[in-house]
């Protein structure tokens, strides 16, 4: 492929995920809990990430917007299929209940997919981050530090030094 077919490809790209991220907070705001449907919402969604399912019946879906987005969203639907809530689960609250000896499989299901994952071998370690803002919207870095058995060791936040911010742009 072409230099020029590359960029103009990464372009279309990056339209697409800033079409989708941009428009979630009007497909939020069509929603209403105890009133729209799984329908409504995979017709404002589409297909989700993943689906995980509760011993109450409740089913989370998962619309990741990792590794070009700063959020993910957990949508709750009742046994009666009715809407629950919308969450935004990359916050600082979501990431102190990140502890050590945790199970990444909990984390995942908490935090949704990570945008990236980096393993350091020699280490016996994997870095798995997550893209989000804070507070004073700059672009942040979420990452939870896995051991051995996909256990986690340590977690830590920082400067999202991938963000177009640190890379010249803006």
């Amino acid at each position: 492929m072409t230099p020029f077919f590359r960029v103009l490809s990464a372009l279309v790209l990056g339209l697409a995920l800033l079409a989708t991220t941009g428009c979630d907070p009007q497909r939020i705001s069509e929603l209403q809990p105890g009133v729209s449907t799984e329908t409504d919402v995979r017709e404002r969604f589409g297909e989700p990430e993943n689906v995980w399912n509760t011993d109450a019946g409740v089913r989370t879906f998962e619309y990741n917007r990792q590794p070009a987005g700063q959020v993910n969203y957990m949508i709750d639907l009742g046994a009666d299929g009715k809407l629950i809530a919308v969450r935004q689960v990359l916050t600082p609250e979501n990431f102190a209940k990140v502890q050590p000896g945790m199970p990444l499989d909990t984390v995942r299901r908490m935090l949704g997919k990570a945008a990236k994952v980096a393993p350091y071998p020699l280490k016996n370690e994997t870095h798995v981050q997550w893209r989000f803002a804070n507070a004073r919207n700059e672009p942040q870095v979420f990452t939870v530090v896995q051991g051995p058995g996909a256990m986690v060791l340590r977690t830590e936040t920082g400067p999202d030094l991938d963000a177009p911010e640190f890379k010249g742009g803006k």
